[in-house]
């Protein structure tokens, strides 16, 4: 049987090609709104698809296929299994070749909470995870390690932005960082509870700065302070939050 374009294909078929759409999207490090525009569909209808709100009609298939320039309706025949070296779609169906730029060790760096005068300096690592099917980080050289942090990493392709983001038992840490600079620091914003006296918690926000590791001849880890030789160094790199417009802070 012939559908017509505007028919609606089943369900599962759908569903394959909602999947398919991610993962080539994940590969191309192409947006959901690139997509759509070169497809000449709106991004409501694209969304609504590929979240399985709402069925592809053939047309909207058929456009899809000449964007992407390879076929979706062949591959959906066959059960969809899941593809391996895709993160889901939650954390930005990011494939793994498409983010080993973001693997490694780096310095982080936010203001000391304790001490205003000081910058507070650690190591977070990147890596890909194979069971978790996505990059995660996991903090170390924390002056409070009972504060470590791990958790999982999402890409947004809309915004450019990389999320660290850490939930225990729906308690939530979130970091946002704006595209690299051309060493491959990054720069934003990080949103956490601050302890305070007894277990009294307080929301709380901070610049913060992601320098690779490689790119620092002599670490210096803890609470840093101004008269220690990398003080100027890490000073300057949070400085550039504010500075080049990585992250906004609002005074009510």
């Amino acid at each position: 049987m012939t559908l017509a374009p505007e028919a609606e294909l089943p369900d599962e078929q759908s569903l394959a090609i909602a999947a398919r759409v991610r993962e080539a999207l994940a590969r191309r490090r192409m947006s959901r709104q690139q997509l759509a525009d070169r497809a000449r569909i709106s991004i409501s209808t694209l969304e609504k698809a590929l979240s399985g709100r709402r069925p592809f009609t053939l047309a909207t298939t058929i456009r899809l296929e000449e964007a992407l320039e390879q076929p979706l309706r062949a591959a959906a025949s066959a059960p969809v299994a899941p593809v391996a070296g895709l993160a889901p779609e939650a954390l930005g169906a990011y494939s793994r070749p498409a983010v080993t730029w973001l693997e490694g060790e780096y310095l982080t760096l936010r203001p000391s909470f304790e001490d205003p005068a000081a910058v507070y300096a650690y190591r977070t690592e990147i890596v890909w995870d194979d069971e978790a099917s996505s990059l995660v980080f996991r903090e170390a050289a924390r002056q409070d390690a009972e504060f470590t942090q791990r958790g999982a990493v999402s890409l947004s392709n809309q915004s450019g932005h990389t999320y660290l983001i850490t939930n225990e038992l729906g308690q939530f840490r979130l970091i946002i960082l704006g595209r690299p600079a051309s060493g491959g620091e990054m720069y934003g914003m990080l949103t956490t509870l601050q302890v305070g006296q007894g277990s009294h918690l307080t929301p709380a926000a901070a610049p913060i700065a992601l320098v690779p590791l490689r790119r620092v001849a002599q670490p210096a880890f803890g609470r840093v302070g101004p008269d220690a030789a990398a003080y100027g160094d890490y000073r300057a790199a949070l400085d550039r939050v504010t500075d080049k417009g990585f992250a906004r802070f609002f005074a009510g």
